[in-house]
């Protein structure tokens, strides 16, 4: 695979998934812009060193790699961003929205500090970025954005205790890969996202994990970013070095919204005694 005349960006790249994606994207020929805010597990704080080395390290083994601090919790920051790439590179091909955090917070605790947090790095981030990015990446021969779900939001049982703005953020880029799927079909903008288990610093891992490495989550990333890529929509889901897609998918002969193709019923009774056949998938 071939990414040689190539430019990305890779958000939260400083260290693990992130890093991960921005290096084979490298060593595959794309030039690359590398950006994290250096914040702690909690999220909070800026160091700017922490992208800095992150590029260093990959330019001594000469990949053409730059790095980028700022908060794309705001629209700024992520303007900021698009123009580093452009004035850089002068092109934009790939967008990668891999920044995010964890913070556990009981419902019965939530404030608008953590809430505001979560959805700045999960909604706002990726619709600023793909704002100013729209239009370079108009003028790509194969333009294509990959956002980041998990597996925690979308499935029930993966569900955990003091996850709802982390669930809600991640679900939200669900609704936004869908939107861009739409809007950028005409121009060849392919969206699709990635629900990637791995252990990173987020689950205090310090040391090289024996499973679930990150390494093995990045292939499916690279094909989603690559011409090769044809579907939009897409969700891969990628864990230990395995690979699985989905999508959300209308049931056959529906003509939406007039005809849902489904179980009738005309009161609440009649749903209660319907309910088997409702909930059938």
């Amino acid at each position: 695979m071939d990414f040689t005349g190539k430019t990305a960006i890779v958000t939260g790249a400083a260290r693990g998934l992130g890093f991960s994606y921005a290096r084979e994207l490298a060593r595959l020929g794309a030039q690359v812009v590398i950006s994290d805010i250096g914040a702690d597990t909690q999220g909070e704080g800026a160091d700017p060193q922490v992208v800095l080395t992150a590029a260093l390290a990959l330019q001594n083994e000469g990949l053409q790699v730059v790095g980028h601090t700022g908060d794309l919790c705001h629209e700024a920051g992520c303007r900021e961003l698009i123009e580093c790439a452009i004035s850089h590179f002068g092109q934009l091909d790939i967008l990668i929205h891999n920044a995010g955090w964890v913070g556990y917070q009981p419902i019965e605790d939530a404030d608008e500090a953590i809430i505001r947090r979560a959805m700045g790095i999960n909604a706002y981030a990726p619709i600023w970025l793909a704002k100013h990015a729209w239009r370079y990446l108009r003028q790509s021969a194969a333009p294509r954005i990959v956002l980041t779900t998990s597996d925690r939001a979308m499935y029930t049982q993966y569900a955990q205790p003091g996850l709802v703005a982390y669930s809600a953020g991640k679900m939200a880029q669900l609704g936004i890969m869908n939107a861009l799927s739409g809007e950028g079909a005409e121009a060849g903008i392919l969206v699709n996202a990635i629900s990637p288990v791995a252990k990173t610093r987020l689950w205090g891992v310090t040391g090289e994990p024996d499973n679930l490495k990150p390494e093995w989550v990045t292939p499916g990333v690279i094909f989603l970013a690559s011409a090769l890529c044809q579907d939009s929509g897409y969700i891969v889901r990628a864990s230990n070095g395995q690979f699985t897609a989905t999508r959300f998918a209308e049931n056959p002969d529906v003509g939406y919204p007039i005809d849902l193709a489904r179980v009738k019923a005309s009161d609440a009774t009649q749903v209660a005694a319907l309910w088997g056949a409702i909930k059938d998938c």
